[in-house]
């Protein structure tokens, strides 16, 4: 319950908060424009050809707070996120600008990839560039560990079923180690957290619009350029993908980002880099399907084990791991992310 009469009470709240504040003479007919991986709602407002964005974020479940914050820090420097245009923090309630409707996941294209990371990867270089990482919490080494708990607790332990031998918890412990150690190992940016195509709008104006930052954290400089060069979403060839890497290594060099030219040591960064994320991803997706009932994350579990393997095989402190993944981990999980049975079956 939410304090508003339960989930009516509040919608009729929000929508008449929505309509006052957009002066439309009555309560707003607000209609769904995205889902989310949080307790946040994201709606849209229609008025005689304009549109607004409405966020509801429950109190004691959401705070809209930080959303607010880094909006704020990155909209001056020219990042295209959404304007606040009013706000009821007690209540959880924002109206936004609204960005449009057409996610990068839906215009990625061979032909188009190029176009559309280019401008991605210019946003990218603004944030690292012209946002002060001071002004975040830090990335630290206790934030990093507790990501990649995630992929032992919910997916190994509670999705897989697997009980751990003190060797393969040794194994864990020292890839975290050597993960964890990477990436403190790098310069120190703004990082949006979450930098991929489900969080990028195409925008015929200063594109990417650019959502889902109120995690924004002071990190590793490859973190959200594996985000979104290797998209738990969407893949694309290693070739491809590592030419995309190494142009932005160019661009952080010439925009003051990065103060030292190492194309092989910003490669190994971004790699272990993303074999981080990835697990903790994978820890998540789990834990969206068995703690908060949200199952469409689960088939992004394969593709996203996938780069994890592939990217072990090529680290020699990570072959091990690999190997394991590989014998131990991957027979058990089904095409669609389900857990297999011993009778092969996936068990939904």
């Amino acid at each position: 319950m939410d304090g508003q009469g339960g989930d009516e009470g509040r919608a009729a709240a929000l929508a008449a908060w929505v309509g006052e504040r957009l002066g439309l003479g009555g309560p707003a007919r607000l209609e769904p424009a995205s889902a989310d991986a949080s307790f946040r709602r994201y709606l849209r407002v229609r008025v005689s050809g304009r549109s607004w964005i409405v966020m509801d974020a429950p109190p004691g479940r959401e705070d809209v707070r930080p959303y607010v914050r880094i909006a704020r820090l990155l909209r001056p420097v020219g990042l295209n996120v959404p304007e606040i245009l009013a706000e009821d923090a007690e209540r959880g309630f924002l109206i936004l600008t609204d960005l449009g409707e057409t996610l990068y996941l839906d215009a990625l294209t061979p032909e188009r990839a190029d176009r559309l990371y280019g401008d991605a990867l210019g946003a990218l270089a603004t944030l690292q560039a012209c946002v002060d990482p001071g002004a975040l919490p830090p990335y630290d080494r206790a934030l990093l560990l507790a990501e990649l708990a995630l992929f032992r607790d919910w997916f190994l332990r509670r999705h897989l079923g697997l009980v751990l031998s003190p060797a393969e918890e040794a194994l864990l412990e020292a890839v975290s180690g050597t993960l964890v150690a990477s990436a403190l190992a790098q310069p120190v940016v703004a990082v949006h957290r979450d930098y991929h195509s489900r969080n990028l709008l195409v925008t015929g104006r200063n594109n990417p619009g650019i959502v889902d930052f109120q995690d924004a954290v002071a990190g590793p400089v490859t973190y959200d350029l594996v985000s979104l060069l290797r998209d738990c979403y969407i893949a694309w060839p290693r070739e491809r993908v590592e030419a995309w890497a190494l142009g932005y290594h160019d661009l952080a060099c010439q925009s003051g980002i990065l103060h030292e030219e190492d194309e092989e040591r910003f490669l190994a960064w971004f790699d272990l880099m993303g074999v981080q994320r990835h697990l903790k991803a994978i820890g998540i997706f789990a834990r969206l399907w068995h703690r908060d009932g949200k199952r469409g994350y689960l088939a992004d579990i394969p593709r996203t084990l996938g780069y994890v393997r592939e990217v072990s095989g090529r680290h020699r402190a990570l072959e091990a791991f690999g190997r394991w993944l590989a014998e131990r981990v991957a027979p058990r999980l089904g095409p669609e992310g389900d857990p297999v049975t011993e009778a092969g079956e996936a068990a939904g």
